[in-house]
Formats: C-alpha cells, sequence, structure tokens
C-alpha cells in the first residue's frame, strides 16, 4: 500500500524543535505536572505500578469522558493515543475502497491522506472565506451520492479557527441523514473558544455521529497522547477490534492523569487559563497585522490555538515559511499544506513574550524582502 506524505505533519517533525521560535504548534503552551497535580496527587502518580492498562481507556476515564457529553455512558467511549489515532481508526474500520468521504477543507489533512491510500474517493466541500469560513451547503449537497459513505467535519476547525453555525450543522446531519451515512466531526479544539462559550458538539444529534476529541490542543497537555471517540455502542466495541491492531493500549499512567485533568473543576480551570492566553496573543497579532497595513488580512479565529492570515505579496507560501526558518529560525506553517498559497498559519497558543519575540521576526524578513 503506498500513502502520501502527510505534507504538514512531515514539514513540523523535522523542524518544530530546531529552530528557535517555532509558531507552528496549534495547541496552547503546555502544562508541567507540578502545575497540574497537587503533592498528594503527585506523590499518588509516583506509586501506581506500570503494569499494562484497560486497552480502551480506564474505566474511570471513560466515564469521566461520557460524562462530559451526556446522552451516554462508559460504552459509548473509546480512548486512543490521541486523536490522530483516532482519525486512523475511524476511517480503517468504517470506510472501503470505493466508498465517497465527502470531507470539509481546510482541514487537518490526515484523513485526507489516509482515505485516499485505502483506495476511498475524497470529494471536498470548502469553507468560503467570503461566508466567514462557513461552506457553501449546495456545494456540499452537489457532492452526495449513492456511494457517499461518511461526512467529516473539523470543527471549531483547523486551521482556520472557525466555528460551525447551528444552522450549518444541522444541514450537515440532514444531508448525513438523507445519504444514511456516518457524520464524523473532529473537536479537538472545542474548550479553547475566545469567548467563553463552549460551542456544541455533534454528539447526540445523529444515531449515526461519531466525535473525535483530545488532551493535545484545548487542554495544553500534548504530552499525554490522550484522545478518544464518543459514539454508538456497536461502533465504539466494533472500533476497538482495530484498536488491537494499532497502539492496542494509552498510556496507563497517561489515563490517570487525564481522569484528574477532566474533572468538572480542573477542565474549568484549564480552559479559562488557556482562553485567557489565546485572547492575550490574538489582540497582540491583530496590532501586528495594522502595522502591516493592507498586506495582510484575516478572519480572526472564533476558537484554537490558530490564525489562518491571507497575504497580499508575490511569494509562494512555502518559499516564505523556507525563508523564514532558514534565515530567521523562526517557523510558520504555509498555507501550500492546506492547499492554499497565499495563505499562512500562525499559531497563537505560546507564551506572550516568545509570540511576540516570532513575530518581530516575520517582520524583519518581510522588510528585507521588501515586502512591506
Amino acid at each position: 500500500m503506498k500513502i502520501e506524505t502527510f505534507e504538514l505533519e512531515r514539514r513540523q517533525s523535522v523542524w518544530e524543535n530546531r529552530v528557535k521560535f517555532n509558531l507552528t504548534e496549534s495547541g496552547v503552551h503546555p502544562y508541567k505536572l507540578t502545575e497540574l497535580l497537587t503533592p498528594d496527587e503527585q506523590q499518588e502518580l509516583l506509586s501506581i505500578r506500570l503494569g499494562y492498562g484497560q486497552t480502551n481507556g480506564s474505566d474511570e476515564l471513560r466515564k469521566t469522558i461520557s460524562q462530559i457529553y451526556g446522552q451516554s455512558d462508559s460504552d459509548n467511549v473509546l480512548v486512543t493515543n490521541g486523536s490522530s489515532e483516532a482519525n486512523f481508526v475511524v476511517t480503517w474500520s468504517l470506510l472501503e475502497p470505493g466508498d465517497e468521504l465527502i470531507l470539509m477543507l481546510p482541514n487537518y489533512m490526515q484523513i485526507w491522506g489516509i482515505a485516499k491510500s485505502f483506495g476511498i474517493t475524497v470529494q471536498p466541500f470548502h469553507l468560503k472565506e467570503e461566508l466567514n469560513w462557513q461552506p457553501d451547503m449546495e456545494e456540499v449537497k452537489s457532492l452526495i451520492s449513492p456511494k457517499t459513505k461518511m461526512i467529516a467535519v473539523c470543527n471549531p476547525n483547523n486551521p482556520t479557527g472557525a466555528v460551525l453555525t447551528e444552522e450549518v450543522m444541522e444541514d450537515l446531519i440532514s444531508l448525513a441523514k438523507d445519504a444514511n451515512a456516518w457524520l464524523y466531526a473532529d473537536e479537538v479544539y472545542r474548550g479553547a473558544e475566545l469567548s467563553n462559550i463552549e460551542s456544541p458538539t455533534f454528539w447526540g444529534r445523529y444515531e449515526k455521529a461519531i466525535v473525535a476529541c483530545g488532551l493535545s490542543k484545548s487542554y495544553a497537555l500534548p504530552g499525554l497522547r490522550i484522545g478518544w471517540l464518543i459514539g454508538p455502542k456497536s461502533f465504539i466495541e466494533h472500533a476497538w477490534s482495530y484498536h488491537d491492531y494499532t497502539s492496542i493500549t494509552a498510556g496507563l499512567l497517561s489515563n490517570w492523569i487525564a481522569n484528574k485533568a477532566l474533572q468538572p473543576d480542573i477542565r474549568e480551570k484549564i480552559f479559562s487559563r488557556n482562553r485567557q492566553m489565546l485572547r492575550e496573543n490574538l489582540q497582540i497579532l491583530e496590532d501586528w497585522i495594522d502595522q502591516h497595513g493592507d498586506k495582510f488580512s484575516f478572519i480572526p479565529p472564533k476558537a484554537g490555538g490558530l490564525a489562518f492570515l491571507r497575504y497580499n505579496f508575490p511569494i509562494n507560501s512555502t518559499e516564505l515559511t523556507t525563508k523564514l526558518r532558514e534565515e530567521k529560525s523562526c517557523f510558520i506553517v504555509a498555507g501550500d499544506c492546506f492547499g492554499m498559497d497565499n495563505y499562512i498559519r500562525i499559531g497563537i497558543g505560546s507564551e506572550k513574550n516568545y509570540f511576540i519575540s516570532g513575530l518581530k521576526l516575520l517582520s524583519e524578513l518581510l522588510d528585507e524582502l521588501s515586502l512591506t
């Protein structure tokens, strides 16, 4: 089986730890365990015996996750090694060669590559900047066919930071129902809304809805590598059998820490800290854009640790970001990684002074290239 290069992850994997300023990070500045756990909890963690845990996720963690969503219990939940494994398991377990997948773009391009490698026909629909990064539902409707097996969305969206309107969510559900298709929602940025109002979930709205989430983005805990799927019990049982062939289980310690992080009071504490960081950095970014006149434009993100900027000067996005990395040791994501040249994606979840320093280096490069 041949698989196409996952360009975004390949670039980040090679370079993100080799630059002085990494502004490709799509989450929020990560926690230390000492910031998350009490001294007693830290001691309890050190006393855990390092055996295998429950392979579909600890009973405690799955119960805690199910309580976040409602209309569910532990058997609706499968814990995975990050939401990336969740994406893989869903695609592998539900789609067959010749099936059609209707996929939101721009997007985290993992499902795109996986599906194509499995011989699945990917039919993209596009968020439109002129619609405030909402889809044209007529475009989506035009893609429905007897072979449509799944509609997949990323909401809140990577890289635009947009949140689907209630009307669009209901329209997507209606289309999925009419086609008897699965509706798969990547919701890893749910909880990172700059308005403090948690965006609605697709879970519980349709009997064939499946949701993926995890601790890497909105929770600022990427090192735990904890993700999850929540879906119909029959699907979760089915997906678990595929999980046996991938990682078998997420780490025992990660399950334990995740259960602590997802307790209601800690969860809200995490979200409050992260949203404050995002709001501060977004204001810094907006001021920076204003300083550059009409060279940049963007729709401010509603959620997530990302900003997706259009630039109005003649240079390819990969060339621009490569120059920035090689000449200034500052790393941002090219729009080319999403099939959208003349855009760049900048992470806004880092520490404030670090973020400011990275933007200064981008300004220096633009000045040297006489692009501002």
